[in-house]
Order: C-alpha cells, then structure tokens, then sequence
C-alpha cells in the first residue's frame, strides 16, 4: 500500500472516484473509492480530499474490504 498526500500525485490517479453508498453529508464518516477500469485503485476521506489518498493494488483492495466487512477495523463497543 502506498499513501500520497499531493491530490496530484501521478501515481495515484484514477478515472474517477465513487462516494460510498453508507456515506452521508452530514459531516460523519465519509469514505471515496477511486476507480480505473472498474478496479479500486485508491481510498480516500471525502471530506478532505486534499489530504491525500490510500493507493491499493487489486489483490490488496481485496483484502483490505474483506476485512472491513469481517469487522477487523471496528471500535469495540463500551459495556
């Protein structure tokens, strides 16, 4: 994985960018997914585009939704 944080860095330039269906405008979570020839090439905060973006290859976009949706990245939850 690669991380930029220069909007125009070349290596991190995909077609365009879809905001997540989960996303809202009421300032919360926000999340993009760049994309190039319909495969995830980057992640990036809606919210602050300029602050950079995560560069995946496919096999790691993969991996890395795989284990969003297992639950790997959430909070635990207060008792």
């Amino acid at each position: 994985m690669r991380t930029t944080s220069n909007p125009t860095d070349s290596r991190v330039n995909p077609t365009y960018w879809r905001k997540s269906s989960r996303s809202a405008d009421t300032g919360g979570n926000c999340v993009e997914v760049g994309l190039d020839n319909n495969e995830i090439q980057a992640i990036r905060d809606s919210k602050a585009p300029e602050a950079g973006a995560l560069s995946l290859t496919p096999t790691q976009s993969g991996d890395f939704f795989a284990a969003v949706k297992a639950g790997r990245f959430d909070r635990p939850r207060p008792v």
